[in-house]
């Protein structure tokens, strides 16, 4: 994915109205709050994007541009497939700490082409990275020898959202960032030999002490 050139104004406008939408959800952000929230007029506002789609459909692509870099600069640094894991780990804790549990589903029912630009980002950038994980996995001795990639990696694209599901895990009651981080940890787990689950224990406990 390539993100557009952007003026500073520009710049300045999809990262409020962006911050804001992680906040409070995007639905209930309008762009009267993004106005007010930049401190300038809509005039102003409505100079750069055309409409409330436009200021969803570019912050989205310039946010997952930004975790695509970050995404790519762990796994180059990553020592092996489990290091990689607790690297995106790390990234995990740092976007659901910020992101609003609605945004999944304003995305979807409300800004349909924000939403295919996700799901783009997902069923393609993310599948790739994850199966060659496994792939990695397999070859370093951490991951059983005997997993389907395409199967695993397709289960783990699928529940990525699942911590969103307000009907399974509702946002009063659960912490969406520690249901992400345990739903990972499981599927690491379910993968791992005893070589692997050896060095995920150490990295756990590096982890904890951090």
């Amino acid at each position: 994915m390539e993100t557009a050139e952007r003026t500073e104004i520009q710049r300045k406008i999809l990262q409020g109205a962006f911050s804001m939408f992680c906040q409070r959800g995007i639905k209930s952000v309008s762009m009267d709050d993004i106005a007010q929230h930049l401190a300038m007029s809509k005039k102003t506002l409505y100079k750069w994007f055309k409409n409330k789609d436009q200021v969803v459909y570019d912050s989205t692509s310039d946010y997952l541009y930004c975790i695509q870099h970050d995404c790519e600069g762990f796994i180059e640094q990553a020592t092996n497939a489990i290091d990689e894991l607790f690297q995106i780990m790390k990234l995990t804790k740092q976007v659901f700490s910020k992101i609003h549990p609605s945004i999944f589903h304003d995305l979807q029912k409300y800004h349909r082409d924000s939403w295919e630009l996700w799901m783009r980002h997902k069923n393609s950038f993310m599948l790739e990275k994850v199966k060659g994980n496994i792939v990695r996995g397999m070859q370093e001795g951490l991951f059983r020898q005997d997993l389907d990639v395409e199967v695993m990696a397709r289960m783990r694209l699928a529940i990525l959202e699942l911590p969103f599901n307000a009907e399974v895990f509702p946002p009063h009651d659960f912490d969406i960032k520690q249901v992400q981080l345990a739903v990972l940890e499981h599927y690491m787990l379910g993968m791992a030999t005893l070589k692997g689950h050896k060095l995920i224990n150490e990295y756990k406990q590096i982890t904890e002490e951090e």
